[in-house]
């Protein structure tokens, strides 16, 4: 793992919390399925769909864990309502994912996938903001395999579940399409200050044309 190079804090560091929000003490375990092994000499990192380049790109464990190390202060806001502030958060910024492997011109979002082929898709913009994290450590400590070792996405701005555990790749995509959660009837854009939590909330234009 690389040293820490930078960190950054937060004009999205809010002192009040989000519509609905509560302030939660320690950091609950909340998953879908079961937690996947992590098996190293498996493991890949995968950034594919619309590159500028047209190729896959492709990292093992060795390789991502080396690239530059940067930490993020910021709060993770669940959508059952409960918020843990002030976190530490350090990993790689996911603008070097798209510095490294930059995605074509038309491309407007990303879908994350992460282990079970459980995904997450996000605006290009959401995806690119400065604080937006692939994150292998909290608070200066490793992640636990039950918050998402080894690589777990946070999108601060955004309801945790936008920001999946076990990630593995990152698809990207010249029109929008709803993840996981999106397609059981969660938000399409997730922002906590608009208590965007589910589909029925949508306006035009938060979600895919159908």
């Amino acid at each position: 793992m690389g040293q820490p190079v930078e960190r950054e804090s937060g004009e999205a560091a809010h002192s009040e919390l989000p519509p609905g929000q509560r302030v939660q003490r320690g950091w609950p375990v909340t998953h879908y399925g079961p937690v996947p092994k992590f098996r190293p000499e498996r493991w890949e990192f995968r950034v594919f769909g619309a590159t500028a380049d047209g190729e896959k790109h492709c990292w093992n464990h060795d390789e991502f864990t080396a690239l530059p190390y940067t930490t993020v202060e910021a709060d993770l806001h669940c959508v059952t309502k409960f918020s843990m502030l002030g976190a530490e958060w350090g990993g790689i910024p996911a603008r070097t994912i798209l510095e490294i492997a930059p995605p074509a011109p038309d491309v407007t979002h990303v879908m994350v996938w992460a282990e079970y082929g459980f995904s997450s898709n996000l605006r290009l913009a959401d995806f690119a903001a400065d604080r937006t994290i692939f994150a292998t450590h909290k608070d200066g400590e490793l992640l636990t395999a039950e918050h998402g070792f080894p690589l777990r996405l946070v999108v601060p701005h955004l309801y945790a579940w936008k920001g999946p555990k076990w990630v593995r790749g990152v698809e990207y995509m010249t029109a929008d399409r709803r993840g996981f959660w999106e397609e059981r009837g969660y938000h399409n854009i997730g922002d906590p200050w608009k208590e965007q939590r589910y589909s029925y909330q949508e306006g035009p234009g938060d979600g895919p044309e159908l």
